[in-house]
């Protein structure tokens, strides 16, 4: 990556990915929409707080944003920015691997 504050970005995404709990929090983002984190507690085998947890996390990460819904509650939304760096570092590696793989391949054969 050309510079710290894309690869800061991206080590920080890749640490929310690890836990599972997080990614399925962030799937049930993306098929729900912005939705609450008691809504989100209904909906997967994880306690209000540990939502509330992951979602700090994840909103550290920049991957979600907390924003405000109708009577006074918070409602948190998918942000694409951070992973687009992610997968733009993960692209970067992959073209890094082509060649040599392309080689020991050819060597191989």
């Amino acid at each position: 990556m050309a510079d710290r504050a894309s690869e800061a970005v991206a080590e920080a995404v890749f640490a929310a990915l690890a836990d599972p709990n997080r990614r399925s929090i962030l799937a049930a983002l993306a098929e729900a929409g912005p939705t609450t984190a008691t809504d989100l507690a209904a909906k997967l085998p994880i306690t209000r707080q540990g939502i509330a947890k992951h979602l700090a996390l994840l909103g550290d990460a920049g991957l979600v944003a907390a924003e405000p819904g109708e009577r006074r509650r918070i409602r948190y939304r998918l942000q694409s920015g951070p992973m687009q760096v992610a997968q733009q570092f993960l692209a970067a590696l992959a073209r890094d691997w082509d060649d040599p793989l392309a080689a020991l391949r050819r060597h191989l054969q």
